[in-house]
């Protein structure tokens, strides 16, 4: 009886010892690869697909994983609506151990500053937003470069000069892409008119369709869009008139009615910031940028439809956005009523475009309140 408790009593010091010292449960190399991984997640407000908003939101992920390989571990939540569910999502990643998180639209902003406050160790970056944090930073791109020299061949090759818009949301971001386009047009033809429908959407194919039609119906021969879905392109292509899509490149969708897009890219900025926070030099940042940075660009111009001249035109001025030289929004621009808003000689700054909410001289209609 006696040496069965002294037994015991041995069996309770052995396992004591093996627990202190780190034996009692061995982690296997698969789980401490796993732990040492840094897990970065993407939450997306639409579907991924083949184009669009989103489409290149997840080329910067992929782009992610095959420059840190081993070291990270990605995961991505499409078709997250603006609000509550989005709250949900972000607070999901963050509890299930995602150190970094990507909210990709500009309604996931105060969600994305909710679930920051109950996780200060971790890292958020929220797209197209402008409330930052100490564990919030935002990030953006100057659509409105891309959409200048859309401008200049939309101004070129309407017949009709009459344009059409597509267009989702009643922000300034949306508001800045429709005057930078207007003014580009413009700029090389000063009697087009530009056409905006809002569907009150970021990806709703057959919105965006009907509104393509309307606008057709209405004479426009150009059309464009700041909505995430092929649905333009498709419809002009159907319709027999030029398209200049957003987003991404989307000839495939209308090989002779695409005539090029403004497409961002984000793959540099995101394998910058994951290399930052892998490196513990992440800060909160407002980061905002374009041409010049490497995150917008022109698709391929359709050189088949658009005269060499134009291309070169656009050229020229895309090198004078990039050399500081020119700037989309310089003066003299008047808005709708004809009053000079900036004067030549100047150009708005940023805090001016992110806070825009009027059209520009030569768009028809009034921005929804």
């Amino acid at each position: 009886m006696e040496q069965n408790k002294f037994f015991k009593f041995g069996l309770c010091i052995l396992a004591c010892v093996f627990i202190v010292t780190g034996f009692a449960f061995p982690v296997s190399s698969k789980e401490k690869a796993s732990k040492e991984k840094l897990k970065v997640g993407f939450v997306y407000v639409s579907p991924i697909g083949d184009a669009g908003w989103t489409f290149q939101h997840d080329l910067g992920r992929i782009a992610v994983d095959k420059t840190f390989g081993d070291k990270v571990e990605t995961k991505f939540v499409e078709n997250v609506p603006e609000g509550a569910e989005a709250e949900r999502v972000i607070r999901d990643l963050a509890k299930s151990g995602h150190d970094l998180i990507f909210t990709t639209s500009f309604g996931y902003m105060n969600p994305t500053l909710k679930v920051a406050k109950l996780f200060p160790d971790k890292k958020f970056e929220h797209s197209t937003g402008y409330k930052v944090a100490k564990n919030v930073g935002t990030y953006l791109c100057r659509f409105y470069e891309g959409r200048y020299l859309t401008g200049i061949i939309a101004g070129k090759m309407t017949k009709s000069n009459s344009l059409g818009y597509v267009a989702a949301f009643p922000i300034p971001e949306v508001i800045r892409g429709i005057n930078a386009f207007t003014l580009g047009a413009k700029s090389v033809n000063p009697k087009i008119k530009v056409k905006v429908i809002w569907i009150n959407s970021w990806f709703d194919p057959g919105k965006e369709r009907e509104a393509s039609e309307a606008l057709i119906d209405q004479g426009v021969d150009v059309l464009t869009h700041h909505t995430d879905s092929t649905a333009p392109t498709i419809t002009a292509e159907e319709k027999g008139v030029y398209a200049i899509a957003y987003h991404s490149d989307m000839s495939k969708y209308g090989p002779k009615a695409h005539l090029t897009a403004t497409t961002h890219v984000w793959d540099k900025f995101y394998t910058q910031i994951t290399d930052d926070v892998l490196n513990n030099k992440w800060k909160s940042k407002e980061i905002w940028g374009g041409i010049k940075d490497g995150m917008i660009e022109l698709a391929p111009i359709n050189t088949k439809a658009v005269p060499s001249d134009v291309v070169k035109m656009v050229q020229k001025t895309e090198k004078m956005i990039v050399d500081g030289s020119f700037h989309p929004f310089q003066g003299p621009i008047k808005n709708q009523k004809g009053k000079i808003i900036v004067k030549s000689g100047s150009h708005l700054t940023d805090k001016d475009l992110l806070g825009m909410n009027y059209y520009v001289e030569g768009i028809l209609g009034n921005i929804p309140k």
